[in-house]
């Protein structure tokens, strides 16, 4: 049977058809600039990198491999790590000579340093126990413990920021020295692994990465990587004796004099640096 359409039947028809056709034309036109910003758009905003350049060179133990660093009232606070060989000392910045010193244990692998009041805080690798001193003398007052490995150590009012070599920055009540708080490490969205030698920077904290020639600058409230200083070419470190093992690690800050201080595990040079700005493109 065949069914004759009336005219209104038609033009209805009609209508809609083109009111469809209308709204894809629109659909397919806010698709295509949408595509087109995503496409056009990188997913992160470039991490700017810092250059430096020195501006002194001072003396450093080549046998001492770093891992703890920071500067106090004129002179240099460091740890030093190896079974056997570990310390926390007191140096003279300009002679690089060793002024007061306690070693630890034989069995024992220091790690990272950090001042708090009249305290010196120690971490140790493996151990799972910090040592704390009596910042004057460098005699030992107590223990501690914390799971985990302990690599670094900085602070900043009543927190102290420790790394273990992970992505995840601990927080730690300066008082108590109980864990409080994570911060997740990324840049470009990514963990950052193997987070070193730590120091609270003018709100930021600067990280050691273990086996690289960068700092990363990091945004506390955020675990952010904001900038990259990169320091290839500091020290030849294929010309010490174990280039695997003696790599840069150590970074010092005089707040006061706003000075910058970085060396490496074994270097025969402490170096004060200058950050250079990264260049702007230009289109």
């Amino acid at each position: 049977m065949r069914v004759t359409v009336g005219p209104w039947r038609m033009a209805a028809r009609e209508s809609v058809s083109a009111a469809l056709r209308k709204t894809l034309r629109r659909g397919v036109g806010c698709w295509a600039v949408l595509m087109a910003l995503m496409l056009s758009a990188p997913l992160h905003a470039a991490i700017p990198v810092y250059g430096y350049t020195i501006v002194h060179r001072y003396p450093h133990d080549t046998n001492a491999f770093t891992e703890g660093l920071f500067y106090r009232d004129g002179f240099l606070y460091e740890s030093t790590g190896m079974e056997g060989a570990s310390s926390v000392r007191k140096v003279e910045l300009r002679s690089g000579k060793v002024v007061q010193q306690t070693l630890l244990p034989p069995k024992i692998f220091g790690e990272g340093i950090v001042a708090w009041k009249d305290r010196l805080i120690q971490l140790t690798w493996r151990q799972h126990i910090g040592l704390v001193y009596d910042l004057a003398s460098l005699k030992p007052i107590r223990l501690f413990r914390y799971p985990g490995e302990g690599w670094a150590l900085t602070s900043h009012e009543d927190r102290l920021y420790m790394s273990d070599g992970t992505p995840d920055l601990r927080v730690l009540d300066a008082n108590t020295l109980q864990q409080v708080g994570t911060i997740h490490v990324t840049a470009d969205g990514k963990p950052v692994h193997n987070l070193n030698e730590l120091e609270w920077v003018d709100g930021q904290l600067f990280a050691n990465i273990w086996q690289a020639s960068r700092i990363a600058r990091i945004d506390p409230a955020t675990g952010h990587v904001v900038g990259w200083i990169e320091l290839k070419g500091l020290l030849d470190v294929s010309k010490l004796p174990n280039p695997e093992d003696d790599v840069l690690n150590g970074i010092a800050w005089d707040a006061e004099h706003r000075r910058l201080f970085v060396t490496g595990k074994c270097w025969p040079t402490l170096f004060e640096i200058r950050l250079v700005a990264p260049r702007k493109q230009s289109r």
